[in-house]
This record gives C-alpha cells, structure tokens and sequence, in this order.
C-alpha cells in the first residue's frame, strides 16, 4: 500500500491534550469485522463484549522520565537531551537524542540540575542528532539512576504540542507498568482502571502481559510513499513462558485472545508460532506491519484513535481491514471522538 492512503482530515481540537478523569469514562467505538457494523459506547462497557475463559494481552512496559534539560560547558546554551535507552550500567552510557544537535560535538560537557550536579560527556555521535554520553557519576547506579530521573521529565508524544505537566507523570503511566524501558506509552492500556480490571477477573477473563519497550520509531516520520520500503526502528520485547501458555491454551479452547494496544499487536506477531500459536521469545523486533496482514494469534483489538500517516493506523487497518477502519475513522472525526494518547478507544471484533 502507499503511504497516501492514510491521509484523513483531522481537525486539532480532536486531539486530546488530556486524559478525562476517571480512565474508564472515554468513549469506545466497537468495530465488528465480520458484519461491517460501527456502535458507539463507554469504555467500561468492555467487558459485557468478552466471555469466561477469554485473554487480554497488556503490555506492562514502564515510561521513564526520558526529557532533560541541561547546559552546554562554558557557553550555558540550553539543551534537549532525550534518553532513548543506557548502554552500559556499568559505565553509565546513554544513547540519546540532542537538540540543536549542531551545537553538540565529541567531547562536550552538558550540566544537569540547578545545581550542575549531574555532567555527561559526548563520547560519540551516532546519527544528525543522536549522541552517546558518559555521565560522570561516582556512586552507586541505583543512586545515579534515581538522580537522572528526578531530574527528567514525562516523554510526551510530539503531536500533543505542549511541554509535560506534573500530573502526566502518572497520567501517562498504565497501572500494570512495571518493566521500565519505554519511552512511548501503550497507550490503549491507559483506559483501564483498577475497578474496570476487578470487573473483568469477575466475568472470568483472564489477563497476560508482554513486554515491549516502545521507542520513538512510532512518531518518526515516514518519508517513502512505497512502504514496503520504510523499516522500522528496533525495540526491545520479552514473551515470557506465563504468557505463551496462557494464550496458548485459550487458543487450544476456543477463546477470543485480545491484544490490548498496537504495540501488543505487534509483539505478539513477532512472537507467532505455527497454528494459531505463541513462542516463548527475548529479543528485538522491527517488524512493520500495513495491510494486508494475516493476525494468526490475536483476534480482537483494542486501540486509541492515531494521527494520519502513523504506523499504528496502518496496523490497525491490516487488522480491522483497510476500507472498514477508515469508515470508522471518518466516522470518529463526525461524531467528535479523541484522537491521540489521552483520547478514546476502539475495539475491533
């Protein structure tokens, strides 16, 4: 397919800047594949649409505080630093993003802190704007870990257009984060609640979780009309023994296996055995998927609403089929829905 074909029009003021206040209160739009038809509901109406026996698959990942701001050596000259993942524990290397990365060359200083208490070195460039630092902490790496992220912010999404507040600290954080390594939220997870989680264990279905580190590969611009020939930034992921054998049996069962959230789709497409199954795997992944896509394991989806020309629409379309998901997409722009991390939801069925 070519990238033209994921335009739509949407308006900015769809664009939720923030989540409402209970998680549970956004709307869902339900997308029936087998007989085309598109409703509209609360998102904690979710589980009346699942039975006993039924798995939702979470990814339990965890956003760090990956914005800085620091001060370049003798100039002060403010700038962007943006964690993307350490590389040795030992030496407390980071890959990062710079900006003005033309003002950052091979070894700088930058100071962090009001205090200049934390220094990086720039030991190398890697791309236009990525760099690897050194940061110059002599301690514990807990204790250094603890004092990065004190002084880092929330990563939000660039289409939000806004610097973090306080409150997306945990505004943007699932309540089943808990490997930390992510710098983009999965952020379908964000709709689910405490007392929503509660109602689905009551109604019988179960819950199961993969791990993969979303990275900013999910907001990098696509600059190739033919997409079979844009490749996808790695991220790392984990399918753990638990969950292979969760799905697994529910597949063997009859069992409705619902990702929850395009990362999670994802993952488990990487982690695809034969028949309808699930492999134990630990590893990277950049698979890129557009339609057409055969989904073998997961046959339900639930999703936020994507900006246009995203990866994700594209992985919702091969999953919902193309012309269905952009009906629903016209539709959700009608009818005022909330596009973006902090928006509403849709459950393909």
């Amino acid at each position: 397919m070519k990238l033209s074909q994921f335009k739509f029009n949407l308006p900015k003021e769809l664009i939720a800047q923030h989540p409402l206040p209970d998680r549970d209160e956004a709307r869902l739009m339900v997308v029936n594949r087998k007989t085309g038809e598109i409703s509209h509901h609360i998102f904690k109406d979710l589980p009346s649409f699942f039975d006993d026996g039924d798995v939702m698959v979470f990814n339990d990942t965890q956003v760090f505080p990956a914005l800085l701001y620091g001060n370049k050596e003798k100039t002060g000259a403010q700038i962007e630093v943006f964690l993307l993942r350490e590389l040795s524990a030992e030496n407390k290397f980071w890959d990062v993003l710079v900006e003005p990365a033309r003002k950052i060359r091979i070894g700088n200083k930058l100071y962090f802190g009001e205090d200049d208490g934390m220094v990086a070195e720039v030991i190398d460039n890697t791309t236009s704007r990525g760099r690897t630092l050194r940061f110059l902490y002599d301690g514990p790496h807990d204790e250094f870990k603890k004092q990065l992220f004190s002084l880092g912010m929330t990563p939000l999404p660039p289409y939000l257009n806004r610097q973090p507040e306080p409150c997306d600290a945990e505004d943007y954080q699932t309540i089943f984060a808990s490997k930390e390594g992510a710098v983009v939220a999965p952020a379908a997870g964000l709709h689910f609640s405490r007392s929503l989680i509660t109602r689905l264990k009551i109604r019988g279905i179960k819950e199961a979780f993969i791990t993969i580190h979303s990275g900013l590969g999910a907001f990098r611009v696509i600059d190739v009309e033919d997409l079979t020939k844009h490749r996808m930034d790695s991220e790392q992921m984990e399918a753990s023994e638990e969950l292979v054998s969760t799905v697994n049996a529910a597949k063997d069962a009859g069992k409705n296996v619902c990702a929850v959230g395009t990362s999670t789709l994802r993952a488990i497409a990487t982690a695809d055995s034969m028949g309808g199954h699930m492999k134990v795997y630990s590893g990277w992944t950049n698979k890129f998927i557009f339609p057409p896509y055969d989904f073998s394991v997961a046959n339900s989806l639930v999703t936020n609403f994507h900006t246009p020309y995203s990866t994700m629409l594209m992985m919702v379309c091969a999953f919902g089929g193309y012309e269905l998901v952009m009906k629903a997409y016209n539709e959700a722009v009608k009818e005022g829905y909330r596009f973006g991390c902090y928006g509403d939801a849709m459950l393909i069925l």
